[in-house]
């Protein structure tokens, strides 16, 4: 029962090239840095990375983004990442967008067991219908689109066919974990990692604070242990070791 692992090296040894690997956090928040550097300083390449966005401001998955490291991203935001968009329109990796609320879901689905599912979220356009870019061939065009998906119609409205996720391993960070691998996640940290720990087959987790069984109320464990199979604890700059992507407050009008 005890999932703790050594290390974080430790932890990602298996991690093949071309491996699926779903991972949690969204911006900056909650995202298992630590564990993506690991993967990256293993050297793998090709990998099939399932996340809602890339990597932010040189840190997270654009560690292995700039790399070259990744081949295809099943996500729905690219914001401001200008390596990711580069790298998309001139023909280096593919990439699935879908609606965010999809996303969510189709992580959860997989990890529930669910196989598919009907959702009125991007009836009426390329989502449904197809022919999102998926790949361009570096020349201005497009070499490989979405193909159309399956609709029907349920009292009156069409719904989408959306297909659950699974990948090989999952990526999460959390603040508060047991031995157990059951896990709490602060705030808004609390956003993907759930979903992306649920739809990974070998679930890894780096906590911030390691705790003994019994240390978490079963009434605040936000995903029970059944869903991971490796634990990592942060050092204490690890675990405090967290950036900024915009800061929003007015020089001079913060108090402590």
């Amino acid at each position: 029962m005890d999932k703790v692992v050594a290390s974080a090296a430790e932890a990602v040894a298996d991690i093949p090239d071309g491996a699926s690997i779903a991972v949690g956090g969204f911006g900056l928040a909650g995202v298992p840095d630590t564990l993506i550097g690991a993967v990256h300083d293993k050297g793998v390449s090709g990998l099939r990375v399932v996340s809602n966005n890339c990597g932010a401001m040189d840190s997270g998955l654009a560690v292995l983004l700039s790399a070259g490291r990744i081949a295809g991203v099943i996500g729905s935001y690219i914001g401001g990442n200008k390596e990711f968009a580069r790298q998309y329109l001139g023909g280096e990796l593919e990439l699935e967008l879908i609606p965010q609320g999809t996303l969510a879901e189709r992580l959860r689905a997989g990890g529930c067991g669910i196989p598919a599912f009907f959702t009125p979220a991007g009836v009426g356009t390329q989502v449904a219908d197809g022919g999102l870019p998926w790949r361009y061939d570096g020349k201005g065009g497009v070499a490989l689109a979405s193909p159309p998906k399956e609709i029907r119609e349920f009292d009156g409205t069409e719904y989408v066919l959306e297909r659950g996720i699974t990948t090989d391993f999952a990526l999460v960070r959390a603040a508060r974990g047991d031995r157990h691998g059951n896990l709490v996640f602060n705030k808004s940290s609390r956003n993907f990692n759930p979903l992306a720990a649920m739809a990974g087959r070998i679930t890894v987790a780096e906590v911030e604070e390691l705790v003994e069984p019994g240390g978490i109320d079963p009434d605040q464990v936000h995903l029970p242990g059944i869903f991971v199979q490796r634990v990592v604890a942060l050092t204490p700059g690890q675990a405090a070791g967290k950036k900024i992507e915009k800061v929003t407050v007015t020089p001079g009008e913060v108090r402590g």
